[in-house]
């Protein structure tokens, strides 16, 4: 069945400049980092891309390793990417990066020149497109100069693979000198994106301050604290959830006695504001100006719509936030 989008989708979604750039984007964007690989339904994410490029959200957002296996949601968003939104190309912003394990060897992860190059060739390739609209160093590589890695973004925009180049794991220290390097090669940083939710708050350690300063973008992952800050906790671990199962990067170990109770606090204020705790957990990202777009990633269709939700509700009182820093003080 052809798929047509929403000819009101741009009406229903909020954009933010991205840092100093030409770029807006959506105020929430969607990730592939799980549900979109080769063990997942190929119905079900084709549905949630559909739903989500109907709702105004135009930033899809991959990696070389995503899958499972990796390299697998990379060919599945390729693929429903020809299928259905072929014509919309120009309407959206795709990004994947480089950086993390894809393939045996001294080549396959980190920050060379050599392996970033490759592995953007091999994503263009497993997507079917002649560019990404943004390319991440992924994380920090501690043995490879920062020059290095930084030429080689420059070098992948001036060749035109990638449009925008962008950083994503680095701390304040790092990120500032990554900005610096790009700017003196005539490649701007685009963006930053941090792990950072109300329970990972390591990016206000002077990072979101770096770049502000310095005009760059910044796109939080992981806004729901791998579901922590969602309702499936709340009452402990559910036996098909990926903390039970173990099959994510959230451990049965993580979901604490501690983390639940200050989660349970908070869905108690959340249900104050006539929001669930996973809507009011995205607006709380969202009060800060200086975050362009949050990061989130949804298995099914009705998370999506529930995650949109949160953009209903955005302002926070004085009394709110202070409510919420106590709680996660504990």
């Amino acid at each position: 069945m052809q798929y047509v989008p929403n000819a009101n989708r741009y009406s229903s979604m909020q954009y933010r400049r991205c840092g100093r750039s030409g770029i807006l984007l959506p105020e929430i964007s969607l990730g592939l980092w799980h549900n979109f690989g080769g063990v997942d339904v190929y119905e079900n994410y084709r549905a949630i891309l559909h739903d989500a490029f109907d709702a105004g959200i135009t930033h899809f957002d991959l990696a070389n390793n995503y899958g499972p296996p990796p390299g697998s949601a990379e060919e599945n968003f390729g693929r429903i990417l020809k299928q259905d939104f072929s014509s919309y190309r120009d309407q959206l912003i795709i990004s994947t990066k480089a950086g993390y394990l894809m393939w045996e060897g001294p080549y396959g992860e980190w920050g060379s020149k050599k392996y970033l190059v490759a592995s953007l060739d091999q994503s263009l390739k497993r997507m079917g497109l002649d560019y990404v609209d943004i390319f991440y160093s992924h994380r920090p590589d501690p043995n490879t100069p920062l020059e290095e890695t930084m030429r080689t973004l420059d070098l992948v925009v001036r060749q035109g693979k990638a449009l925008y180049v962008g950083i994503s794991n680095y701390s304040a220290d790092e990120a500032a000198r990554a900005i610096q390097i790009l700017n003196e090669l005539g490649t701007p940083c685009l963006i930053h994106q941090p792990k950072y939710s109300m329970f990972e708050r390591w990016a206000e350690n002077g990072l979101l301050d770096v770049l502000e300063k310095n005009g760059v973008g910044c796109i939080p992952f992981s806004p729901l604290a791998q579901g922590l800050l969602t309702n499936k906790y709340l009452k402990g671990i559910p036996e098909d959830s990926r903390a039970h199962k173990s099959t994510g990067f959230l451990q049965e170990n993580q979901v604490t006695p501690e983390a639940v109770a200050k989660a349970q606090k908070l869905n108690e204020l959340a249900q104050q504001r006539g929001q669930t705790l996973a809507q009011m957990a995205i607006a709380w990202l969202l009060k800060d100006p200086r975050v362009t777009s949050v990061l989130i990633g949804v298995s099914k269709r009705q998370q999506l719509q529930d995650c949109l939700q949160a953009l209903d509700n955005k302002s926070f009182s004085e009394e709110e936030l202070n409510k919420i820093e106590a709680i996660l003080k504990g």
